[in-house]
């Protein structure tokens, strides 16, 4: 047997031994983030989805309390809730929470036109090209070094929309964004023939790390994280992990309300990242 089925036999195994007892509640706070975390979205957003299932198949049913980002992380760190989700890791943080295995990797990619050659190696590579990007956004401390000297051209809009909107017609050369996030965008708000325009690079600008935390106060966080791990490591051996992913590019977790527009705006499948 291979080692993906062996993990996924031992899935099934532990899914039907905790299925046996009574669900525990387990109330998580969280923020709105599309198409990640979303009361917009088809269950609640592709993470709410995955966290939901894997601590379903430990025997919690999980609530999650959409709050401010800032109020999700002091009702937590003050042990009004089990947890908080998702988060970058920071030093100071590990004084309030214990951390999960990473549940999310967020990685930041260059959008293009199909159409015009592109390839990247530094951000040298960058200079004399016109960059879309969002208000008040950190895109890595190297490029907002660039920005800030003025080394690399930035237009700013408060949308993804609109950034895409910019680089089909041609007033920007890159769009850096969040790869879900980006092809999440152009499912919600573009035709089939725009969306078949736009490609990204596949070396990353950038990879962020985001974690479940759990109090340190809780005396159950401990046990918490330590089912919580095991069973994400489980689902990302047999291979469920990715599927959450593939179904978000593929548009499964829109808003029905975008996918009940006129035919322009049905999803398509955009294809996985390299």
């Amino acid at each position: 047997m291979s080692v993906r089925g062996f993990a996924l036999s031992c899935l099934l195994l532990i899914s039907a031994t905790a299925s046996a007892a009574e669900p525990q509640p387990l109330r998580l706070s969280v923020g709105d983030w599309p198409p990640y975390l979303s009361t917009d979205f088809k269950h609640q957003g592709v993470v709410a989805h995955l966290l939901r299932d894997i601590l379903a198949d430990e025997g919690y049913a999980l609530d999650l309390r959409f709050l401010p980002w800032s109020r999700a992380y002091a009702d937590a760190a003050a042990g009004k809730y089990a947890g908080t989700a998702v988060w970058m890791h920071k030093p100071e943080r590990e004084v309030d929470f214990l951390y999960s295995e990473p549940v999310l990797n967020e990685q930041f990619v260059f959008f293009h036109l199909k159409k015009e050659v592109f390839h990247w190696d530094s951000l040298a590579d960058l200079f004399g090209k016109k960059l879309g990007g969002g208000l008040e956004y950190s895109y890595g401390p190297e490029m907002d070094a660039y920005l800030t000297t003025g080394r690399l051209y930035m237009e700013r809009v408060p949308s993804a929309e609109q950034n895409f909107n910019k680089l089909l017609r041609r007033r920007i050369d890159l769009y850096p964004q969040e790869i879900n996030v980006g092809y999440t965008a152009l499912l919600s708000h573009f035709d089939r023939d725009a969306i078949s325009q736009v490609t990204h690079h596949p070396k990353p600008l950038l990879n962020n790390l985001s974690y479940l935390l759990v109090p340190r106060s809780d005396p159950n966080g401990h046990e918490l994280l330590k089912r919580f791990n095991r069973r994400l490591a489980m689902y990302r051996a047999s291979g469920r992990y990715d599927q959450y992913f593939h179904d978000l590019r593929q548009g499964k977790y829109l808003p029905d309300s975008a996918l009940e527009r006129d035919e322009k705006a049905a999803p398509v499948p955009v294809g996985d990242p390299q």
